[in-house]
């Protein structure tokens, strides 16, 4: 896949994602999406990542700023760096209680890109920072 396809792709997945539209973040993702987040499970497949983003948007209201987006020239790799712009709206198991705190976050994201859609997606940020924040 060209590479400019990958960037394109992966900016297709944060508009979706910025949008509140998890369909069009799932029309991005192969059917067997590996899902790896730094402080949560494994998740694989696209129905556990639907179930993911069923509790994210019901727990949070967030929008992704300063966003940029890199891939590997062979577009089968890419990577976004932004920022997370969120509220904290239900409680979530194991955290802080949620009163609708606002947070800022810096965060990221890694892609392996297989016949035109994403495989698989780790996303890295400092959750220490972020329950610092919603605990003010």
């Amino acid at each position: 896949m060209p590479r400019s396809e990958t960037l394109a792709l992966i900016r297709r997945y944060y508009a979706a994602f910025n949008a509140g539209d998890p369909d069009g973040m799932l029309a991005c993702l192969t059917d067997d999406i590996e899902h790896r987040v730094n402080e949560g499970e494994h998740r694989i497949g696209k129905a556990k990542f639907a179930e993911f983003c069923g509790h994210m948007g019901v727990s949070y209201r967030e929008e992704l700023r300063d966003l940029v987006i890199f891939a590997t020239d062979d577009g089968s790799r890419g990577a976004a760096e932004f920022v997370v712009h969120g509220t904290y709206l239900k409680t979530a198991p194991g955290l802080p209680d949620a009163r609708g705190q606002s947070y800022i976050l810096p965060a990221g994201g890694f892609f392996e890109i297989q016949d035109g859609l994403i495989s698989r997606i780790t996303t890295f940020y400092n959750l220490n920072d972020w329950i610092a924040q919603v605990s003010r």
